[in-house]
């Protein structure tokens, strides 16, 4: 077994007293009188308050995530494009509940129909997009399991495009984050439009169904859903100070429940949460020896910026451990990992991350290799 070398640095710094700063304590979440929620920060994923997160509930429109990240999809690899037509069957048109007013045998441009669902919550505008794409909306609803796979949500079952009410289709609130967090990461060209206020097509003018956009200039997504069986259902996203929040509520008694229950949710996760970058990506954390190379040292660090979240305030509280192992040799390749970080807060481990070479390392020369080879002898 290869000795491992452990090093402890300490994030913060001390006191007069020799002591950290103290952790302000944390109350339980507010109870909103929701069947479940689920609220996460957007950039690590990590949960700041739950209750039955993993209960399987009937989405209601919250299901037109899905189907807008199936579009997003399509429209990013080449398969359509925004100004397409789109020529509007009979079956979309006579889609019944939330309804855009488009006209069968009408042509309209895929960015109209996904204002139409997105800011209108269309299931006629919604019918149209998934018949465009797949043919027919069962099929559709294939794509929508199978990317839903992709993206981790493991307890979520689709079959249309809409969110009306079947008994095969449900998802959870841990589901519906991850969903949202895809949307914001992988497809910010197209999130900007959840903050649209009200959508005209038809020369009716709707309002977002999302009340939060108006109340709270922070909210700026994502998609509301209600019908008998789901309830008052809503996934908010807020930005404060670089932070960015997701909330799902789920199956409250009344749009006032979900939008009060919403905020309620965001104003106590900017109040007792931050995130913080700990590392940007390329920047060198520590060095490593390594014998046999050209180079006797190389650079460690992450390939990807570096994010943790914590209770307000603990940032000098944390822990950070290097983990490197007694002998490197070469060849070392960029990226490859030699080493781990591990932070942790008050005894609770927070992150364990890699730690890759950020230069190549070749072999050293022959003098170089002997050199080192009699060193190692000593060591």
């Amino acid at each position: 077994m290869i000795a491992r070398l452990r090093c402890l640095v300490l994030l913060g710094v001390f006191f007069a007293a020799g002591a950290f700063a103290q952790t302000q304590p944390i109350p339980s979440p507010p109870i909103i009188g929701a069947k479940s929620f689920l609220m996460i920060d957007s950039t690590t994923g990590h949960e700041l308050a739950s209750l039955q997160p993993d209960e399987r509930l009937a989405p209601a429109s919250l299901t037109k995530l899905m189907t807008a990240y199936v579009v997003f999809q399509s429209l990013g690899n080449g398969q359509i494009a925004l100004d397409e037509l789109v020529t509007v069957s009979e079956k979309a048109w006579r889609t019944d509940g939330s309804r855009m007013f488009i006209e069968v045998g009408s042509r309209v441009a895929v960015e109209d129909l996904l204002l139409g669902m997105i800011v209108q919550s269309g299931n006629d505008a919604s019918v149209a997009l998934a018949e465009h794409i797949a043919g027919d909306e069962s099929v559709f609803a294939e794509l929508m399991n199978q990317y839903a796979r992709q993206i981790g949500m493991n307890a979520s079952h689709f079959v249309n495009a809409t969110g009306l009410p079947s008994e095969d289709h449900y998802s959870t609130a841990r589901d519906l984050a991850t969903l949202a967090r895809a949307i914001i990461q992988d497809f910010p060209e197209f999130y900007r439009w959840y903050s649209v206020r009200e959508f005209t097509w038809n020369e009716i003018t709707q309002p977002n169904r999302n009340r939060l956009l108006l109340r709270d200039d922070s909210v700026d997504g994502m998609k509301t859903g209600m019908t008998d069986d789901a309830g008052w259902c809503l996934v908010s996203s807020a930005e404060r100070n670089d932070m960015r929040i997701i909330a799902v509520v789920l199956g409250t008694s009344s749009d006032r429940a979900r939008i009060d229950g919403s905020q309620a949710l965001l104003n106590y996760g900017f109040r007792f949460f931050e995130t913080r970058l700990l590392y940007r990506a390329g920047e060198a954390i520590t060095t490593a020896r390594i014998w046999k190379s050209a180079n006797e040292n190389t650079p460690l660090g992450v390939l990807e910026d570096l994010y943790i979240t914590i209770p307000r305030g603990s940032y000098e509280s944390l822990e950070m451990i290097q983990t490197l192992p007694a002998t490197l040799m070469a060849p070392v390749a960029q990226g490859q990992p030699l080493a781990e970080i591990s932070v942790s807060l008050n005894g609770e481990q927070l992150v364990d991350e890699p730690l890759r070479a950020l230069d190549d390392n070749p072999r050293g020369s022959f003098w170089q290799r002997t050199r080192d080879g009699v060193s190692l002898w000593f060591e």
